[in-house]
């Protein structure tokens, strides 16, 4: 079972241009990861970041664009199938990832857990067009192919991170799965929920998603998942209203990630770790005045910012304060409030 009671992490996509900065903010966590840094390079960005080899994609760095070929993709399919008999074909290569290597060569010993990331198929293939402008998860065979592509590359990631430290584990960036399971999706509920349910059920090690949206918690709460990481700053009041799921999802030794620090500098400015403290454990007390232990809550809980930001004037220091806030909400939550045994 996952370890609990209130371990850091954070979703890997981070403003800094500087990657050693990045990375010993990563490493500030509980749960270290290697950092993406689309402001580095268009390359980063966690859609373009997944999409070399991908058959048909065309990345263009100039207009910081991709978009999808259907005539280039029925002339690189044969040549990708060949090449995916090789896992090193799904690499993350240097020239995509500053970061993912000089991560491999760090001393990790002392961390309970270490952490990768992709994005996601759904979030990918809505993202992207073609030349009808349709997203390409729309197409039945391209989509069976980013499935299995991006599975592939997942493997090929957790493979490399196993090979550095005992407990790794790669979770997907979806923030596409808010817009899946509605009526404006031509990729209907019912053979996304199917789909993806089996690509969860290949992954190797646990298995987590990320978004920062308000997607079908119902869903993801029955998923094969073993941890779930909401932006509960914004949606953690619909998500408590899941009584039912979330229990069983608990019960079941599942982890949730209460997304809670903010990252915009206008909401961060707004904000203390007391405050965000007593809102997290406002959350908490309805839950278990309803049937879900405090204790359970906790023990099978971490901690994070609430979402990536690229966005602030003062480029990386709102997030690094995000991420100093979040220590000290950790510190308040263990020092005045648990200590292994059930609040009064």
């Amino acid at each position: 079972m996952l370890p609990g009671q209130g371990l850091t992490t954070a979703m890997g996509i981070l403003p800094h241009t500087d990657l050693i900065r990045a990375q010993n903010l990563a490493l500030s966590l509980d749960i270290p990861f290697w950092p993406q840094l689309p402001h580095f390079r268009f390359k980063e960005d966690m859609y373009a970041q997944f999409a070399e080899h991908f058959p048909g994609i065309l990345i263009d760095e100039e207009k910081e664009v991709l978009r999808f070929s259907n005539e280039r993709f029925a002339a690189e399919i044969d040549a990708y199938l060949e090449g995916s008999n090789d896992p090193a074909y799904f690499a993350l290569s240097e020239e995509f990832s500053t970061a993912f290597r000089h991560f491999l060569t760090l001393d990790l010993s002392a961390y309970p857990l270490v952490r990768g990331q992709t994005v996601g198929p759904v979030s990918f293939g809505l993202k992207i067009y073609d030349e009808e402008l349709k997203p390409m998860i729309y197409n039945d065979f391209v989509r069976e192919i980013l499935y299995d592509f991006l599975y592939r590359k997942i493997a090929w990631q957790y493979s490399r991170l196993q090979s550095v430290h005992p407990h790794p584990f790669v979770w997907l960036d979806e923030p596409g799965l808010e817009m899946i399971f509605n009526s404006f999706s031509a990729y209907t509920s019912e053979l996304a929920q199917t789909e993806y349910r089996a690509f969860l059920a290949k992954l190797p090690g646990p298995k987590g998603v990320h978004l920062c949206g308000n997607p079908d918690w119902s869903f993801l709460l029955g998923a094969d998942l073993d941890i779930l990481s909401v932006d509960v700053f914004s949606w953690g009041h619909i998500l408590i209203r899941y009584l039912d799921e979330l229990g069983e999802f608990l019960r079941r030794g599942k982890i949730i990630a209460w997304g809670l620090t903010p990252t915009l500098t206008a909401e961060l400015s707004q904000e203390s770790a007391a405050g965000l403290t007593s809102r997290l454990l406002e959350s908490w007390d309805f839950l278990d005045r309803h049937g879900i232990d405090a204790d359970l809550i906790y023990d099978r809980a971490w901690l994070a910012p609430s979402r990536c930001c690229l966005i602030n004037a003062d480029g990386a220091e709102s997030v690094e304060r995000s991420f100093s806030l979040l220590k000290e909400i950790q510190g308040e939550l263990r020092r005045n409030i648990y200590s292994g045994r059930k609040r009064t």
